[in-house]
Formats: structure tokens, sequence, C-alpha cells
């Protein structure tokens, strides 16, 4: 029985057969994140709209993200072993069937008007985003350094046509719904529960070479019975991974602190299910739509500098909060996404060039367990904030995020502990 790190020699050896196996790999990935992605947007923008709604207040309206957030954090190292273990197969199916159980439950908690329940079904839930992380990182199993942030960011993109047609499904969910006499806002999740059983089957029926996840670099014989050092080792041991995981884990609290809030932003100031639906697929589109192109880009000019870039755009759309929080709301958005894009590409692709390939696996797992608890932290203080000083304040307290990695990043340049092009 060949072990991940012989399979890893067997595909490195055969140029060929590593092509396409890869080329399969990113199409099997492709398909199941479109699937996958259908429920991201309901699970968090009518998430927080079924809180407000379950609880019977506006102040918990941020744990629909925050749940999420934790779920996804929650599942992120238990996925990540099991890819190594067992393959991506059965880590990214499992993820995708415990995701659709989720949904199923949240739409349970309202029938039962149970918050508790709800807070359950969302962390579930979470599962999905965990399933949706892991995937851009097993579309670099197979890359070389010069490919890593293209054929990452590939990945990354084919979330666009579920994530974005997600949002725009309320209505119609809410039509489907009432056929089945399922308690308002939980139409779309009835969606989620069988665009996730389907991911699971392609996954599972797609995904059928185990994917190297970890293992000695190629002809590195006495590597192969080593053990990699845990995630939070390598952090500690490894200033360049420190950073990038950082990076990658402040950038998304940005995202997630503005972007949770501006449904019930707008719901609170009269705008409809569509007008909401519509602003977050805007969003989400900014959030994938241009991700190969960030990821060329981070291949070609460096990873640093796209980084940057996206610190820029995400500093952006705070200020447009900031300064006009009911007019500038859309473009606000959209340049959150695009910001995001960017810094999460970039920054992914550094996570992965910072070690080795037999510690590619441990860190990447804690990277994703990070990336999450800080978005649900911002998530978790975003209601509490968002009540207390609006969405222009909101908007202002973001900034320190986006100052820490900025900060961060010039002093590396300077002194010298980061290339520019690297």
């Amino acid at each position: 029985m060949e072990t991940p790190a012989t399979q890893q020699l067997a595909v490195e050896t055969d140029t060929p057969d590593r092509h396409e196996s890869q080329r399969r790999t990113i199409g099997v990935l492709i398909a199941g994140q479109i699937l996958g992605g259908l429920g991201m947007g309901a699970s968090l923008s009518l998430g927080s709209l079924l809180a407000v709604q379950v609880s019977g207040s506006t102040a918990w309206s941020g744990m629909a993200a925050t749940m999420n957030t934790l779920g996804a954090a929650a599942f992120a190292i238990p996925l990540a072993r099991a890819a190594v273990k067992r393959g991506r197969r059965v880590s990214l199916a499992a993820g995708s069937l415990t995701s659709g159980f989720g949904a199923a439950i949240a739409i349970a908690s309202a029938a039962l008007s149970s918050f508790p329940a709800l807070l359950i079904g969302l962390i579930l839930l979470g599962a999905g985003t965990a399933v949706s992380f892991q995937a851009r990182f097993a579309a670099t199993d197979l890359s070389t350094p010069k490919t890593r942030g293209r054929d990452l960011s590939i990945v990354v993109w084919s979330t666009t046509i579920g994530a974005v047609s997600g949002p725009n499904l309320f209505e119609p969910g809410e039509a489907f719904g009432a056929l089945l006499h399922l308690p308002t806002l939980t139409g779309a999740f009835a969606f989620t529960v069988a665009a996730q059983l389907l991911a699971a089957l392609v996954f599972y029926a797609g995904l059928r070479v185990k994917p190297p996840v970890e293992g000695p670099p190629p002809g590195d014989d006495s590597g192969i019975t080593t053990k990699p050092d845990s995630g939070f080792s390598i952090l500690r041991r490894i200033p360049a991974a420190r950073y990038a995981v950082t990076a990658v884990a402040l950038s998304h609290g940005t995202m997630v602190a503005l972007m949770s809030m501006t449904p019930v932003h707008l719901h609170d100031n009269g705008a409809s299910l569509a007008v909401v639906g519509m602003t977050i697929s805007l969003h989400i589109a900014g959030m994938f739509g241009l991700s190969p192109l960030f990821g060329w880009l981070s291949d070609r000019l460096g990873r640093i500098p796209v980084l940057l870039t996206g610190q820029a755009m995400l500093l952006s759309s705070l200020v447009l909060a900031w300064l006009a929080p009911h007019t500038m709301v859309t473009p606000s958005l959209i340049l959150l996404g695009l910001g995001w894009s960017a810094s999460i590409v970039s920054g992914s692709a550094l996570v992965g060039d910072s070690v080795s390939a037999a510690e590619r696996g441990p860190l990447q797992g804690v990277s994703d367990l990070l990336m999450n608890l800080t978005g649900a932290t911002c998530g978790a203080l975003a209601g509490p904030v968002l009540a207390a000083v609006g969405y222009s304040g909101l908007g202002t307290g973001a900034m320190a995020l986006v100052g820490a990695v900025t900060v961060w990043t010039l002093w590396r340049l300077l002194t010298g502990r980061q290339a520019p092009a690297a």
C-alpha cells in the first residue's frame, strides 16, 4: 500500500502523470466549489437576519458570522489531518456532508424558535467554509512555486459561480420554502442542503488519487519517515510562516467584520431582501471574480506587492463605510471583496512558500484555524459595535487590522526580512 510520501515521489518523477493528475484535481475542485458556494451567501447573509428573527435582538446578529467562522475554525485542523491520513476526497466530502446537516438544523431551529439550535446549525455549516478554504490548498498539492498562486486562485475563483448565485436565491428560496411550509428566511437553506450533498458526492467520486499533502522533497529518502512538526511549532520556529498566517487571518477578519453587518445595516434602513442579496452578490463577485488575476500577479510580480495592493483596497472600502455609510455601501462592499481576494490569494501562497512540503499540511490547517478564529472574533464584536457606534464606526474600527498588516509588511521590507518579489 502506497504512503502519501511514496505517492508524492512517484508523481514528482513522472511529469506527464503529474500534470494530468493536477488537471483532473483542479476540475473536481472547481465543480465542488461551485456547489459548495451556493450555500455560502445564505449562511453568512441570511444567517444574520435569521439570528435577529429567532433571538429577537439585533445585538445577536453578529453571532451568525461568529458561529459560522467558529465552525470553520473547529473543523480546520481535523479536516487537514484527515487529508493527510485519508486523502482530500475523504476530508472534503465529510466536511460538505457536515455542512449540509448544519443547514438542516438551521431550518429546524427556526421552526422550533430555538436560538441555541440555530447556533449549533451555523457552527456545523462552518464545515462548508472550512472545505472551501482547504480546497484552495488542495489545488496546490501538485503545484510548483511558479504556478502555486495561479492554481490556488483558479479554485478560489470557481467559488464565484455558486457564491454569487447564492444570495440571489433569497426570494426564490422563500417561495420554495412556502411550498414546503418552512419558516420565514429558511427556504434558501434548503437549497444549501441539496448543494452540499451534491458537493460531497463530487469530491468523493472525483478525487480518486490521494494527493501528496505531506512528504519529503523528491529524492530525500531520509525524510520519508520523519514526522513533521505541528502547525503551531512551525509558527514558533519560522518567522516567515508566522507573518504569512497573520496577514491572512487579519485580512479575513477585516472582511468578516464589515460584511457580516452589512445585511443588518441595509435591512434596518429599509432595504428589501432583493437589494440585500444583490449587494452581497457584488461583494462575493469581488471576493472571487478576479482571484485568477491576483494569483497570476502574485506569481509574476511577487506575493508582497499583491498583498499590499489588497490592504490598500481594504482600507479604501473602510473609508467609504466611514464617510458614506448610507450612499456608498455597494462600492464599499465591492472594494472589500477585491481587497480580501488579493490579500488571501497572495497570503495563502506565502503560507505555502514559507515551509517545506512536509510542513505544508500542518501549517495550512493552523492557518485556516487562526483565520477563522479571527473572523469569528471580529464577527462577534461587530454586532455590539454596530449597535453602539453604527456602521460608520464599525468601518473606522476595522482600519486597525489593515494598519497592523501594512505596518508589519513594510517593517519586513525595510529590515530586509522580505524581498519585494517574494
